[in-house]
């Protein structure tokens, strides 16, 4: 069951800069300093508001714990951030190539099936006939 309001998911940006700043945990100056360095990209009002997403409250967390708790400076944190999304593009590429090539399979299995049903299995008679054949060299 979806726990958000219909027509919004994590996604959608609903929070101002102050409640943000109050769920994360961290000051509104902070934020509009990590929204400066590309950290976490709010989204955005007509009048250039800032709006947070559940998911960008997730990552202003994750930003505080690597900050805070692993010692990561914020370059780091960026690249981090960076190469996750990088790794989320690539899962699900794969995905769509696995759903590709079990298609294909799938495919040749009729190919092949549709090959196999296409043979005759008509009884054809075969005259059984033996025949010795001697090879003998020739002299010079």
């Amino acid at each position: 069951m979806n726990p958000f309001p219909p027509g919004t998911d994590e996604d959608t940006p609903v929070f101002v800069i102050s409640v943000a700043a109050q769920l994360s945990g961290l000051h509104a100056q902070t934020l509009r300093s990590y929204d400066r360095q590309g950290l976490v990209s709010p989204g955005r009002t007509s009048g250039g508001g800032r709006r947070y997403s559940v998911r960008d409250i997730a990552l202003l967390r994750e930003v505080q714990r690597l900050s805070q708790e692993a010692g990561v400076n914020l370059a780091g944190i960026k690249r981090i951030i960076e190469l996750e999304h990088e790794v989320d593009a690539l899962r699900s590429r794969v995905a769509e190539l696995t759903e590709e090539l079990a298609a294909a399979y799938a495919a040749a299995e009729q190919a092949a099936a549709a090959v196999h049903q296409s043979y005759r299995r008509d009884l054809v008679p075969v005259r059984q006939q033996t025949a010795l054949v001697v090879w003998r060299p020739q002299k010079r």
